[in-house]
């Protein structure tokens, strides 16, 4: 089983709207067995709160199903319970190390490494208030990085 975590500053905006864009990926092509999907924060500001509104709005828009949610903080031990740990900008990765301390395994990366942009990233939809162009760039990170794991490791779907 692959188990990925996205990560963001707050986890109500980028990373759960990662979480549950990658797992509508995943159930529509039947893989959900084969993969276990989370979100965390960097930060504690928002940990217990659900979804931003916003971000919520433009998942729906697109037709992403929307569980509920609370926000946690990453935690040094997640790096041992996930095999990809994947953030959404600089900022995250500064405090992701800070976290997680060295990554022996390769397993952190940004969410746009999986496109043709691999060195974009995706800003904070909390400050620039552009939550469906966010969305927008978090499916083409989803939708690349399930087919980087489709080749990698060869499973069917």
């Amino acid at each position: 089983m692959t188990r990925i975590l996205f990560v963001c500053h707050g986890n109500i905006c980028r990373s759960v709207g990662a979480q549950y864009i990658f797992q509508d990926l995943i159930n529509k092509e039947g893989l959900a067995e084969q993969f276990f999907v989370d979100s965390a924060a960097t930060s504690t500001e928002e940990i217990g709160n659900p979804i931003y509104p916003p971000m919520r709005k433009a998942l729906v828009k697109m037709g992403v199903p929307v569980g509920s949610h609370t926000a946690r903080q990453l935690h040094k031990a997640d790096y041992g319970k996930y095999g990809l740990i994947i953030g959404m900008d600089e900022e995250n990765g500064y405090y992701m190390k800070r976290i997680l301390g060295e990554d022996p395994e390769g397993k952190v990366h940004y969410l746009m490494e999986y496109t043709d942009t691999p060195d974009k990233k995706i800003a904070d939809p909390w400050y620039t208030r552009e939550f469906s162009l966010c969305a927008g760039q978090i499916e083409k990170g989803c939708r690349g990085l399930l087919e980087y794991l489709r080749d990698r490791d060869s499973f069917s779907g």
